[in-house]
């Protein structure tokens, strides 16, 4: 408490020392005016304080009999909650022993209520029984272990619910595509994963009106290497994929799924434009590639153990979180190696619906129809049929393959009709009575299984039995044909497939070698046969150098002017119908020809096999052919006027090699390459202009016919002296011989 004294501030400790000092003072005073008090006596002076008032700094002080000051106290209430400031609201007067308020002042008790000023049992709890006591002990407990159960359920609410965020923002499955490696060896060396071209028939000859019969040919799924296991890629019809919760959930709920007839979830690839899911790789294909290859035989046995392994799938899918698969039909079955069938593109709906919804207009019309016709009559009544399905058109879908199992004569058999699958699509959606379904009679198959058939895919959704009693009625039809233990059904179904895979590897075998055949006569058009032998065994083709060959160019006088007056297309017909007729006449010769550009036409003999002298004889030969074919070419678009070969000829020594890995080439380099090409730019239409290097070769053989030109200058090599080629000396026979007379061209 502070005191306000001449204007001045005063601490409360100062006035309760300035208190004592006078109450000390009067005590002394009595004491020295009392002639029998010794003043030096501390207990004669404290006694003589009791009982006492007198003015202090701060108004009365009084001191009761037990030497104890009797204080008055100012109550006060926080007026100001923002700043804290308190304003004095009643005062205690400690002479009078009361209370009182303040004129205008009012204590806000809580609740408006002033509380007692004593509890109930009294503040040691000594006005309560024992039985209240008890009471509410048992209450206290009771709201103590009510308050730790509801803290446990928080406590396991919060941590679940952390490690259902963590799970979600766990991003385990994306797969960057850059790390998935791609090999042709894939689909060879494992068969390739098939999947039926009825299902996925996108001609655009067929249409709505075309039948569903007929297509049982087959392509291979996309694959490829993900973490050293092969991984089958279905590509989405999607740009982009946004993260949102609901697809993180999706992407869980995937990862979750463990089962021996569903196919494993690997990952996602959100890359654009490379969106695709990855699962797991079942090598002998879908159940539609099975039941549409009639080479493959299946009995009864085989087909209720498929059957039986569809129903165990679906029915977990439909007991886990994805609840349904949505578009359940024969190509969304694949089988693994071990013959073991699996049910594959489920869940995550989010994403397998394409960003723009294709209207039967849009869509090819026949493809449009024939993915529907598993679909349940009630969902395709709907505007648009729901991505996840539902689980009763599950059992519709299951019905449709159950047909296709038994019959194997594809989806919605109508005997000798041919019905479009518009069509089909159409009478189902009408709901007859009896509803429109594939033909089916006892005689096709068991009694149960056609029972069970028409429960499935009965009109009424409500009167389709859930999996759980499919599976527990197929049970007990594969145990009713099952003989033996379970390695011996095993083993008779490898052994019936291994037999009916005998003729099959034959076939296959005799139509690789032939497409084998095909690409090495490629080979051989495109490099010499020795070096695309090298090639094949995998060796390096190093450059070889060669001391002696010939090597031939030509082009055709007035080419450039003559393109300029053609069309590009009519260009192009004229080198193709030109070129066609000179490599069907170098065909006859030991020549090796280099390359074509444009209208330059190379050729050389002499390498990569060596044929001693008798290059420049096969290069003269064929030049004389090549000149009298010229004479009777005929251009397409220009029948009246004739083309002019210029050819030139130069034997010597060259390099040959291969260069480039991405279309190879087999290129020859050296000065003898230079030199044919000035001999042929030297020379003059229609006519073979020779080197004398080539002269003196051809001149052993003596059947050559030459006439010497002269002396020109070639650019780079200087003063050159060269030939014309005019014939060689034939027979009545066709033998050269130098005795008989000239034939000329």
């Amino acid at each position: 408490m502070t005191v306000l004294f001449q204007k001045q501030e005063v601490n409360s400790f100062v006035a309760a020392f300035h208190d004592a000092v006078i109450l000390y003072a009067l005590a002394l005073s009595e004491s020295l005016e009392d002639p029998n008090s010794d003043p030096r006596n501390g207990t004669d002076l404290s006694l003589r304080m009791w009982n006492r008032t007198f003015r202090g700094i701060a108004g009365n002080v009084t001191i009761d009999e037990h030497g104890d000051r009797d204080s008055d106290y100012s109550l006060k209430e926080m007026t100001d909650i923002e700043n804290g400031v308190f304003e004095v609201v009643g005062i205690f007067d400690s002479a009078s022993q009361k209370f009182e308020m303040l004129k205008g002042k009012k204590i806000d008790w809580p609740g408006d209520i002033v509380p007692p000023d004593e509890p109930v049992c009294g503040f040691r709890g000594e006005k309560c029984s024992d039985e209240q006591d008890k009471t509410f002990m048992i209450y206290s407990m009771a709201g103590m272990a009510f308050m730790l159960v509801l803290f446990v359920i928080i406590i396991v609410y919060v941590y679940r619910k952390y490690t259902y965020e963590k799970e979600l923002a766990n991003t385990s499955w994306k797969v960057k595509w850059n790390d998935i490696t791609f090999s042709s060896k894939i689909g060879r060396r494992l068969g390739g994963s098939r999947m039926s071209l009825a299902s996925v028939q996108t001609s655009p000859t067929n249409d709505s009106g075309q039948s569903i019969c007929g297509h049982n040919q087959q392509i291979f799924t996309v694959t490829g290497y993900y973490k050293g296991n092969v991984v089958a890629i279905k590509k989405l019809d999607r740009e982009r994929v946004d993260l949102t919760r609901q697809v993180l959930m999706e992407m869980k709920a995937m990862r979750e799924i463990q089962h021996d007839h569903v196919t494993k979830f690997v990952g996602c690839c959100c890359d654009a434009p490379n969106i695709s899911i990855m699962t797991e790789y079942c090598p002998k294909g879908s159940l539609q590639d099975i039941l549409e290859n009639d080479s493959i035989e299946l009995d009864e046995m085989f087909k209720f153990s498929l059957l039986y392994d569809l129903v165990k799938g679906m029915h977990y899918i439909h007991s886990s979180v994805i609840h349904s698969h949505g578009n359940l039909k024969s190509s969304n079955c694949v089988v693994d190696n071990r013959f073991v069938l699996k049910v594959t593109d489920f869940g995550l709906n989010s994403i397998r619906q394409p960003e723009q919804v294709y209207e039967k207009e849009e869509e090819d019309s026949y493809r449009y129809y024939h993915k529907r016709l598993w679909t349940g009559p009630e969902l395709l009544r709907l505007p648009q049929i729901p991505p996840g399905g539902t689980q009763k058109g599950d059992v519709y879908s299951l019905g449709i393959i159950i047909q296709e199992i038994m019959l194997r004569e594809g989806v919605f058999y109508f005997g000798d009709m041919d019905v479009s699958p518009e069509e089909i699509i159409r009478k189902v959606k009408q709901g007859t009575s009896p509803p429109f379904r594939p033909v089916c009679t006892r005689d096709q198959m068991p009694e149960e299984v056609l029972e069970l058939m028409n429960k499935c895919w009965a009109e009424e959704p409500s009167e389709r039995p859930d999996f759980s009693h499919i599976r527990a009625a197929v049970r007990k039809l594969n145990k009713g044909r099952e003989t033996g233990n379970l390695v011996d059904n095993l083993l008779s179904r490898m052994e019936q497939y291994a037999s009916n895979l005998e003729d099959l590897v034959e076939e296959r075998t005799e139509a690789f070698y032939e497409e084998k055949k095909k690409a090495e006569d490629l080979l051989y058009q495109i490099l010499p046969k020795p070096v695309a032998e090298e090639l094949k065994k995998g060796k390096p083709v190093t450059a070889e150098s060669f001391e002696l060959v010939t090597i031939y160019f030509s082009d055709i006088v007035g080419f450039t002017k003559l393109s300029s007056q053609s069309t590009p297309l009519q260009v192009v017909d004229l080198l193709n119908d030109l070129y066609t007729a000179f490599d069907a006449i170098i065909d006859n010769f030991n020549v090796y020809k280099v390359e074509t550009i444009g209208d330059a036409y190379m050729v050389v003999s002499g390498l990569p096999i060596k044929n001693g002298d008798y290059h420049a004889r096969e290069i003269a030969r064929m030049s004389l052919a090549l000149l009298q074919r010229i004479q009777t070419f005929k251009i397409r678009h220009r029948a009246d006027e004739r083309l002019k070969l210029r050819i030139g000829i130069h034997s010597g020594p060259a390099v040959a090699g291969v260069v480039g890995l991405k279309m190879p080439r087999y290129c020859l380099f050296g000065d003898t390459v230079n030199t044919a090409s000035r001999m042929e730019s030297n020379g003059e239409a229609l006519k073979i202009h020779v080197s004398s290097s080539t002269k003196k070769i051809l001149d052993l053989f003596g059947t050559f016919v030459l006439e010497k030109r002269g002396e020109i200058e070639m650019k780079g090599k200087g003063i050159q002296t060269t030939y014309w080629l005019i014939g060689e000396l034939k027979d009545q026979n066709g033998i050269c011989d130098f005795k008989y007379q000239e034939i000329t061209v």
